[in-house]
């Protein structure tokens, strides 16, 4: 599950790179392009898919922490373990099944 992680990670890193994430913790655009109506339109889409990007990296960077703490795999409502069917369908899981269904 680590390696998947891991993977997952540097793949929405790439991402969120390609589509001009900067270190600011928002997207870099040129300052000097005119601001249209569809530029606008684009960049509020681009805005939109690099947050959806963002969240996911937490999600996984904060499984990775897990591993590294020794809690990977457990829930955190609960503190009962994550099945492995559902660590495997979602790696990054953070709650059981029961606890996830409940929310």
């Amino acid at each position: 599950m680590r390696v998947s992680l891991e993977e997952e990670r540097a793949s929405l890193r790439a991402q969120l790179a390609e589509l001009g994430f900067g270190e600011n913790g928002g997207l870099d655009y040129d300052q000097n392009f005119a601001d249209s109506s569809q530029v606008t339109a684009e960049r509020g889409e681009a805005e939109a898919v690099a947050q959806s990007l963002k969240e996911t990296l937490d999600e996984v960077e904060n499984a990775l922490a897990k591993f590294e703490a020794g809690t990977y795999g457990v829930c955190e409502n609960c503190g009962q373990p994550i099945s492995p069917a559902r660590l495997e369908a979602k790696p990054a899981a953070r709650r059981c099944i029961d606890c996830a269904s409940k929310r």
